[in-house]
């Protein structure tokens, strides 16, 4: 049984290293696609000239989220693994588990010729187990209780820039409905927009920082090596 651990390093920025290099950022969305709240999210990115990362369940995958998918690959963004079923994959067999990746992982790649090369757990529910069966890159992040009717879109925002960094990955929903993150995302991109970041998918995060993963390690920031 391998060991394994999270990996949520904080990156510290020198006062006045503005000019050199840009901050880098990951946004990222659980738990769509779907054809309203994913749609409005990706309106905003358009808006703004941004990318992000999606993590999709793969039974919210059929012809006409489909499209939605494409969309955000035709923007620049990027669509990765967040299992089938959106159940807590900890207290699953392995079959189980090797069938929720593969079976999402066959649907993302029939819609969009692309293959997922990382995966987000539902609930960041981790287990040995789990390393031993998933061959993709495990991502946690950044979040800020936005699955929560109660945290206001100003609240969302605050949180997330105000722990902004360099490498960070930032965890968001886009299920039907939160339409609370979407107004969140029009305060938090404008805003570390001036702050000199930005914004990657997570696969450009790692090229960018000539970072390898590394297999049973969940990372929340990726730093330069």
């Amino acid at each position: 049984m391998k060991k394994f651990m999270i990996a949520m390093a904080v990156a510290g920025l020198c006062a006045g290293s503005t000019a050199t290099a840009k901050k880098l950022i990951a946004l990222s969305f659980d738990d769509g696609p779907n054809t309203t709240t994913t749609v409005n999210t990706l309106n905003v990115l358009e808006e703004h000239d941004v990318v992000a990362t999606f993590f999709v369940i793969g039974n919210n995958i059929n012809d006409k989220t489909a499209e939605v998918m494409n969309r955000a690959i035709d923007m620049g963004c990027d669509i990765q693994n967040h299992s089938l079923t959106h159940t807590q994959m900890a207290a699953l067999p392995a079959e189980r588990v090797q069938n929720e990746i593969k079976q999402t992982s066959d649907l993302i790649e029939k819609y969009t010729g692309n293959r997922p090369e990382f995966f987000r757990p539902p609930y960041i529910s981790v287990s040995p187990q789990m390393y031993d069966n998933i061959d993709l890159t495990f991502i946690c992040g950044l979040g800020c209780n936005d699955w929560e009717n109660s945290v206001s879109a100003e609240q969302r925002a605050e949180t997330v820039i105000n722990n902004a960094a360099d490498g960070l990955i930032v965890m968001l929903h886009d299920f039907t409905g939160n339409e609370q993150t979407v107004e969140a995302l029009k305060i938090i991109i404008p805003e570390l927009k001036k702050q000199g970041y930005k914004f990657v998918t997570i696969p450009e995060l790692f090229k960018k920082k000539k970072i390898k993963p590394v297999h049973s390690t969940m990372y929340s920031n990726v730093l330069t090596d």
